[in-house]
């Protein structure tokens, strides 16, 4: 298993193509929510197991050093073995190698401790997106 941290457009495409599968067609979220106009403004974590893409997330780098982290996505069948952890993981790190001061996430509600094991603080709860309640925590470094 590869992670791939990059602003490259060919890994942009291959994100955006997991976030098609699991957030438009799984999750019935409305595709123009998700391309948001951001991703080729933001840093991509890709996992790629036997030259295949299964997961990502991005990681957009606001001006005064904060960050927003978010499209965090597995593909179905490999979901379960730890490798949303590994690409939240690889963000965080490389969003502190990188003077990043903070990183600001929305949340499904039903995540929040999972991303509390990570550092985050639960903030508030914020929009729903499509049937989704989301929630806003943060992890301050």
């Amino acid at each position: 298993m590869e992670i791939i941290i990059s602003k490259d457009l060919g890994v942009v495409k291959q994100a955006q193509a997991i976030r098609h599968q699991v957030f438009t067609l799984e999750q019935n979220i409305p595709q123009e929510l998700d391309l948001d106009g951001l991703d080729t403004e933001s840093i991509h974590a890709l996992v790629i197991e036997k030259s295949v893409p299964i997961a990502t997330a991005r990681l957009t780098i606001n001006n005064d050093g904060s960050s927003v982290m978010a499209r965090v996505a597995v593909v179905e069948a490999y979901r379960g073995l730890g490798i949303a952890s590994k690409v939240v993981s690889a963000l965080i790190e490389h969003a502190e190698k990188i003077g990043v001061n903070s990183i600001l996430i929305h949340a499904h509600n039903y995540l929040r401790s999972y991303y509390e094991k990570f550092g985050f603080q639960f903030i508030k709860e914020v929009e729903i997106v499509g049937e989704h309640q989301l929630i806003e925590m943060q992890q301050v470094f």
